[in-house]
């Protein structure tokens, strides 16, 4: 089975609700808040990608970029040629060694959108919902590829330090309702969707945690939810200040409550420990076949 066929047989699954799906994520940059550039070598992303398969992930999530706070409010992105340089020989090894497993490329530029694709990802994962670059809604339609439309006040190079908001779930259901009309406008279909509501970016923690209570309210929307919570800031200051490699626990409960409360895909770090939390969930939420 291709690598495209099997991510549409993962999302028609997780569609009808028969399980949860694990997107594991593989930054290949010097400068993660999660990994601090562990996996920045080639041959090292590589062998990690490999392990997150094996451990049961269903897609993996090749990010050249980082994307904490930090780096956006900068003002300094990334360039293209550099994003390109990190990514495309894992993407091209990994072809090579997984053949059948559905890639997804976390970038917001359509020049890094359009190569990944021609290499075979299935999936453009862009956080800022396909504004940042007004190429990327054409390239994914060219492509017929998946995108994931993330809720984020701003833009990645103008993310606001301390935004207002009036209801954050409401305001945040609001923006991805747009999105979506964005992105079918331009062509994209609607089984190519899903949404993210951008846990940790933009967001104080209380905030944060409001959205996961009321991640049910997103599915009014009527599109497969993302939720991304892995290691992530509002976990370690709820736990006392704890560092990134320390949140797992945290991470656990936040992906347990995601999956209870709708999610569809979970995006985290640690895979193999993570499969057996989403497994555990589902045999729960929604019945074990056994």
């Amino acid at each position: 089975m291709s690598a495209r066929k099997r991510w549409a047989a993962c999302m028609e699954s997780a569609r009808r609700g028969a399980r949860t799906l694990v997107m594991g994520v593989l930054n290949v940059t010097p400068d993660s808040f999660s990994d601090g550039g562990r996996y920045f070598a080639p041959e090292k992303a590589v062998e990690h990608a490999i392990e997150m398969a094996n451990a049961g992930a269903d897609i993996l999530d090749i990010g050249g970029e980082s994307t904490r706070p930090a780096t956006f409010t900068s003002n300094r992105p990334l360039p293209a040629e550099e994003e390109l340089r990190r990514i495309l020989p894992v993407v091209e090894a990994l072809r090579v060694q997984l053949p059948d497993m559905p890639i997804s490329v976390d970038t917001y530029k359509a020049e890094v959108a359009q190569a990944a694709l021609e290499r075979g990802v299935v999936l453009i994962n862009d956080i800022s919902a396909l504004r940042a670059d007004a190429q990327m809604a054409s390239v994914a339609q060219r492509f017929d590829a998946w995108v994931c439309l993330m809720h984020m006040p701003g833009l990645p190079t103008a993310l606001p330090s301390a935004p207002h908001y009036e209801d954050v779930v409401r305001e945040v259901v609001e923006h991805l309702r747009e999105r979506v009309k964005s992105a079918e406008a331009a062509g994209i279909a609607p089984n190519r969707i899903l949404i993210d509501p951008g846990i940790g970016f933009g967001k104080t923690p209380a905030q944060n945690l409001e959205l996961l209570r009321r991640l049910p309210e997103l599915l009014q929307l009527g599109y497969p939810l993302l939720v991304g919570t892995s290691r992530k800031s509002f976990i370690g200051k709820v736990l006392g200040g704890l560092p990134p490699e320390e949140r797992l626990e945290g991470t656990a409960a936040t992906v347990a409550l995601a999956i209870a409360g709708g999610a569809h895909v979970v995006r985290v770090h640690d895979v193999k420990a993570m499969v057996r939390v989403v497994r555990m969930t589902d045999a729960i939420v929604r019945g074990w076949p056994g």
